[in-house]
């Protein structure tokens, strides 16, 4: 970008954002709205903007220098002659006091609105500050959250709202498709998606009369109104899991949740690393499965099953000349008949991740990883109390 369409740039910093006031009418106008506590303040306990957006767009960013120009390339272009940025639709950044070139990526891109997260206070994690430090600035009828690894589909914006507003859903959630690289990735990434997958089946996430909710913050659109029914994110401050809490405040008030697997919408390359994929994931797995370490038992079983079934199958047919040969033949084509059977059970799991075939072949050598991470994340939830990301610590 050149300099004249930096200048172009709006730039909020901390200082611009005032703490919202507590409004004790502030929810009066919804009818069967529950009451929020005095003093959290919403995304209305301000004076309202004379005139509303159809959306606000919220990326929120901290070390994002390797993605974030990909995220916002692909949401300014879909400015158009009828959902033009800066008129019918506004995009904030939000950057999450980051040490590189984060801020200085967005000021290249004409029309987005870089804001300072605010000061990081206790009971509040990195990410939901940020968030609301724009959601109390929004104008939009509609908000979207959206991360800065995210790469949107031209028409997604719009066609997202359509789609939210036709199935009568205040919050709308996609689940990117996943972009993988290196071997770990590859294999790893399928085991977790498939896990969830069974766990949030999507049908019933949407379906208004199971108590079963999931949200995927990488795409998070809410309705302006249902936003503030939730309590915004400082009604979930301190969740490490923000998105699936709020999905479960959805169900709870029955502000109508949507949720699906939107390759033709959004995609999401999560980690840049093996590291950061460790890190990830033990922030995340012990909340996403209630029974990890259970979990990690049955994952721990396939892997003996995988890989002795076929071992002792082999040893069986290899004893075709010892007293008993007939014997032993028979039994070892029961345990290679038992093989391919779990062989089959398993791939028929994996393959409800929607990753590549590829990858979903490679899924057995991920087991030991997906294991240890398993319990990795149940003993620094539950045992530590603490878990990080990005350079900070959460009790957990």
């Amino acid at each position: 970008m050149g300099n004249e369409e930096q200048q172009q740039t709006t730039a909020v910093g901390e200082d611009g954002i005032k703490p919202a006031e507590p409004n004790p009418t502030a929810n009066s106008s919804s009818a069967g709205a529950s009451a929020l506590p005095v003093g959290w303040g919403t995304v209305f306990s301000q004076p309202e903007p004379v005139e509303l957006m159809e959306l606000t767009v919220i990326v929120p960013a901290r070390n994002e220098e390797d993605c974030l120009a990909g995220c916002l390339e692909s949401l300014v272009s879909q400015s158009e002659e009828i959902f033009t940025l800066g008129e019918d639709w506004e995009l904030i950044v939000v950057d999450d006091h980051s040490t590189d070139r984060t801020a200085e990526i967005t000021r290249g891109f004409a029309g987005v609105t870089l804001m300072e997260a605010g000061k990081l206070e206790p009971g509040w994690t990195g990410k939901n500050n940020a968030v609301w430090t724009a959601a109390r600035r929004a104008r939009g009828r509609w908000l979207l959250f959206t991360d800065a690894d995210t790469l949107h589909e031209p028409g997604n914006l719009r066609r997202a709202m359509h789609e939210a507003a036709r199935h009568k859903a205040g919050m709308l959630s996609y689940s990117p498709r996943q972009i993988v690289s290196g071997l770990w990735q590859r294999a790893l990434m399928p085991l977790v998606f498939c896990e969830l997958a069974l766990a949030y089946p999507p049908a019933k996430v949407s379906d208004p009369n199971q108590t079963i909710a999931a949200a995927n913050g990488q795409f998070l659109l809410v309705e302006r109104e249902a936003y503030r029914r939730l309590g915004g994110h400082a009604s979930v401050a301190d969740s490490v899991l923000e998105d699936v809490e709020l999905a479960f405040r959805a169900k709870r008030r029955q502000v109508g949740l949507r949720f699906r697997y939107a390759e033709d919408a959004v995609s999401t390359r999560m980690y840049r690393s093996t590291a950061a994929m460790i890190e990830g994931w033990t922030k995340n797995l012990a909340l996403l499965f209630d029974n990890s370490l259970a979990l990690a038992f049955w994952r721990a079983l396939d892997i003996l099953l995988l890989a002795l079934l076929p071992i002792l199958a082999l040893e069986l047919w290899s004893a075709r000349l010892s007293p008993h040969a007939l014997q032993w033949l028979g039994v070892g084509w029961a345990l290679g008949l038992l093989w391919v059977r779990n062989l089959f059970r398993f791939y028929g799991r994996v393959a409800k991740s929607n990753f590549p075939l590829l990858d979903c072949a490679l899924a057995p050598l991920g087991l030991p990883l997906f294991v240890w991470l398993l319990y990795r994340s149940w003993f620094q939830h539950r045992i530590l109390k603490c878990v990080t990301w990005k350079g900070r610590g959460y009790a957990a």
